[in-house]
């Protein structure tokens, strides 16, 4: 035999139907004010709005990272609710194969950290599956625990975000300006975000590369205190494409740490050779 289902009403296997009770005029009895006294109410949410910018960023990185960079990515996570984690990527692995990791973590905005040589720290901004991509060499990166700032802010509070004049005046500047509103602004009516707005991401363009820095609103007048993290971003390449393709802009001003290093061992030869005595000198010590 099949087994019985239970009705509404609670006439199923040893299901009882509520009773009301009533009065004599046949109408519900009225609470007193005992049992008002004992019911407790929900509040209502402070935000009656529905969330409709579905932005989600994944925010991870490749093998290799060092501890900084480990709490950097944390501290972006943290300022940022709208943000999902995900393992390690293998060096082994394409750029390509991000795309189907956020396909699968439904996101369509990637931050990718990405290391090389143990000391040399890369960060992807892309739009995904559809492109542009911009490839960053982050340098000065200090976080919040090595800060110890005195600002403060509440968490999953909603950022306002600040850009330097000269975002509007090239063409490549303006592109990345609206990839950072896309990627570092809280959607509004998040449900993992709070509805205040009490710090400031600022992108400043100084000596080609742009600063990153993170204040607290203290006052209505403007007054800020720094939060961190603080990091600076020197712009190699924008791509058309998510993680590749065609090239949209190549930044004439970097230098790869390499060519750094190229250029800095000459000079440090010439320190060394400067510091060492000559073979006359060495010849005469030996003579006497």
């Amino acid at each position: 035999m099949s087994a019985l289902k239970r009705k509404r009403g609670g006439k199923g296997p040893g299901g009882k139907a509520k009773k009301v009770k009533l009065v004599e005029n046949g109408n519900k009895p009225q609470t007193t004010e005992m049992e008002q006294n004992k019911e407790i109410t929900v509040p209502p949410p402070v935000s009656m709005g529905k969330w409709r910018n579905k932005e989600r960023v994944l925010v991870f990185s490749s093998r290799g990272i060092n501890f900084r960079t480990r709490h950097l990515m944390q501290d972006l996570r943290t300022m940022m609710p709208h943000t999902k984690a995900d393992t390690k990527m293998d060096r082994k692995d394409k750029l390509f194969v991000i795309n189907e990791v956020c396909e699968i973590k439904n996101c369509n905005k990637c931050l990718f950290f990405e290391a090389k040589k143990k000391q040399d720290l890369y960060m992807w901004v892309a739009n995904v599956p559809h492109g542009p991509s911009a490839k960053f060499l982050v340098q000065n990166v200090h976080t919040l625990a090595e800060l110890k700032m005195t600002g403060n802010c509440l968490k999953g509070s909603r950022p306002l975000l600040s850009f330097d004049p000269q975002f509007d005046t090239e063409p490549h500047y303006a592109l990345l300006k609206e990839l950072f509103i896309q990627t570092f602004s809280t959607p509004q009516y998040h449900p993992r975000s709070q509805p205040f707005v009490d710090h400031v991401f600022t992108f400043t363009i100084t000596d080609n590369r742009i600063w990153f820095r993170n204040y607290q609103i203290i006052e209505e007048d403007a007054s800020m205190v720094e939060i961190g993290p603080r990091f600076v971003l020197n712009l190699i390449k924008i791509f058309q494409g998510s993680f590749g393709g065609p090239t949209l802009f190549e930044n004439p001003h970097f230098e790869s740490p390499n060519t750094v290093i190229f250029h800095l061992i000459p000079n440090q030869i010439g320190s060394l050779l400067f510091c060492l005595p000559s073979p006359q000198h060495r010849a005469s010590d030996h003579l006497y």
